[in-house]
This record gives C-alpha cells, sequence and structure tokens, in this order.
C-alpha cells in the first residue's frame, strides 16, 4: 500500500470511528432483543437483510468482480462469519466482560498477523500504540478472569477477526469496496444461518424489536462494513485494528447515555488509554513518517 494523502487517510480514519459507533450502539439496544430471539439468529438475520439490500441496490457491483475478488470476499466472509458464530458461543460460556476484552485482543494478533503474512514492518511507536489499545480494553471490560473453553473459542474468534482486518487490508480497494462488501455480507450470513440449522430461524415479534433489526442490518451492518471495507484500502491493517478499539468506548459512552449506567473511574481511564492509542498512530503519520505496518495491495 503506497502512503495517502492525509486528507483521505483521514476520511479513512472517521469512516472507521463511525465503524466503532455504530458497533457500541449495539449493544445497549440489542440488550432486551436478544432475550427473545437467539443471538446466532439474530446475526443470520441481520446479515441477510444487510446483503440482500446491497445486492438489489448494486447487482452490478458484484457481476463486475473479477474471479479472483470474488473468491477472496467469500474467503473473508466466511472468516468473518465463523468468527461471529464462534464469539456468540463462546459467550454462553464466559462473562460478557470477559468475551468484550478477549475479543479486543485483535489489536494485539493483527499487527503479528500482518508481520507473519504480509510482512508488514511493525514499529516501536506501534506495539505502543497496541499496549495502550490493550490496557485501555482491560480496564474498560476486566472484572475477574479465568482461561477456560468460553475464553478459548472467544480467542479463537478474535484470530478470525484479526484475520479478516489483515484481508481486508491486503485486498480491498476502493473501486471493488461495495462488491466485496456485498459478497462478504452474504456469506456471513449464510455461515449464520448455518448456525441456526439444528431449531431453525427465531425473527423478532415485535415492531420495536423489527426496528432494532433494521437498523443493526442497515446502518451497523451495511454501512459499516462497507466503510470499513472502503476504509482498510487506505490504511495499514495495525492501524485499522487501532482505531477500532474504540469499540468499547463508545459502548460504555451508550450505556451511560441509553441504559442508566453511571459514569465511574475505569470507563475514564480505559477510554482515555484506547483514545491515546487511537491519537498516537494517528498523530504521527501527519508528521511526515511513514503510515505504521504500511503493506503492498495483492494483485486483483
Amino acid at each position: 500500500m503506497t502512503r495517502r494523502p492525509a486528507p483521505v487517510a483521514l476520511l479513512a480514519t472517521l469512516a472507521l470511528v463511525f465503524v466503532t459507533l455504530g458497533w457500541g450502539s449495539s449493544f445497549v439496544l440489542l440488550k432486551d432483543m436478544l432475550e427473545r430471539v437467539p443471538a446466532v439468529d439474530y446475526l443470520a438475520v441481520r446479515f441477510g437483510i444487510a446483503g440482500v439490500v446491497l445486492l438489489a441496490v448494486a447487482p452490478r457491483a458484484v457481476t463486475s468482480l473479477s474471479p479472483t475478488l470474488l473468491r477472496r470476499g467469500a474467503a473473508l466472509g466466511l472468516v468473518y462469519g465463523v468468527a461471529q458464530v464462534l464469539q456468540t458461543v463462546g459467550l454462553d460460556h464466559t462473562s460478557a466482560s470477559v468475551s468484550g476484552f478477549v475479543t479486543g485482543m485483535y489489536v494485539v494478533i493483527t499487527p503479528l498477523l500482518a508481520a507473519l503474512i504480509l510482512r508488514s514492518r511493525i514499529t516501536a511507536l506501534t506495539w505502543t500504540a497496541v499496549l495502550l489499545a490493550a490496557a485501555g480494553l482491560g480496564v474498560l471490560t476486566l472484572d475477574g478472569f479465568a482461561i477456560g473453553y468460553g475464553e478459548g473459542l472467544t480467542l479463537l474468534s478474535a484470530a478470525l477477526y484479526a484475520l479478516h482486518i489483515v484481508g481486508l487490508g491486503a485486498w480491498s480497494t476502493p473501486r471493488e469496496a461495495l462488491g466485496l462488501s456485498t459478497v462478504q455480507l452474504l456469506v456471513i450470513a449464510a455461515v449464520c444461518f448455518a448456525g441456526t440449522a439444528p431449531g431453525g430461524v427465531v425473527l423478532p415479534s415485535t415492531g420495536q424489536d423489527w426496528a432494532v433489526m433494521i437498523y443493526l442490518a442497515l446502518v451497523v451492518g451495511l454501512l459499516g462494513l462497507l466503510a470499513q471495507t472502503w476504509a482498510q484500502a487506505h490504511l495499514s491493517p495495525t492501524r485499522s485494528a487501532i482505531i477500532m478499539t474504540m469499540e468499547p468506548v463508545f459502548a460504555a459512552l451508550f450505556a451511560v447515555l441509553l441504559g442508566g449506567e453511571s459514569l465511574g473511574i475505569r470507563m475514564l481511564l480505559g477510554g482515555a488509554l484506547v483514545l491515546t492509542a487511537m491519537l498516537v498512530v494517528e498523530v504521527r503519520p501527519r508528521r511526515g513518517a511513514p503510515d505504521i505496518a504500511d503493506v503492498p495491495h495483492l494483485p486483483q
């Protein structure tokens, strides 16, 4: 990946912040609905709606993709879909706080995979930002920790999320972002629907639940993945992963604003650490240094 002009990189960063804002808003909105709709069923319906809508709006974006990009989009969707299912199953065997922390470990795994697979250079500044983000996640989410079956599944999902971030960083281009996003959404939906096979799909039963589902499908799912796919055409995988650790910060913010939770010192300290990590990777490139962990795009 060649270094992008500052305005484009800034716009890509803001797009990823929008993505994490949507992810963060989902927690408080889902709290009630998941008592009536199983999590895997929710994921299947959500991604199914997003994929079908995007395909209906821009079918040529998919048909114009080369066979190679179609395969890559399917591979990325498969990785992300399996990660979603593993994270959901893991959550049944561990606490939400531990799940949030372990899932967020993709911020540590991403630079390792980027260095291993893409031969990207990981600088000391990058590792400083990674450690700050990981520490912030711990302060925000952890309240005791033990390693077991649920934590193992969740860690595996975090590794798959990291692999998805690295794959997008290598394969995504602005021109093919729409088609690549559509393929990913459809494959993610297929994986999640497969996860519902034993008992069938449970649909939302109230208008309020459907309203939440539509918001999460179209705004968080459709626009979120589209924005991430486009943004990662301009940012390195490690830089993207660090920015995306803003998700638990926004989740805590929405919990305070809409969920009635109190603002505590842990929220403030954890949020400050994650924000500092993001600022570290954003301020340095503007001073003329190369983008951290820059990697080449693979041939299309």
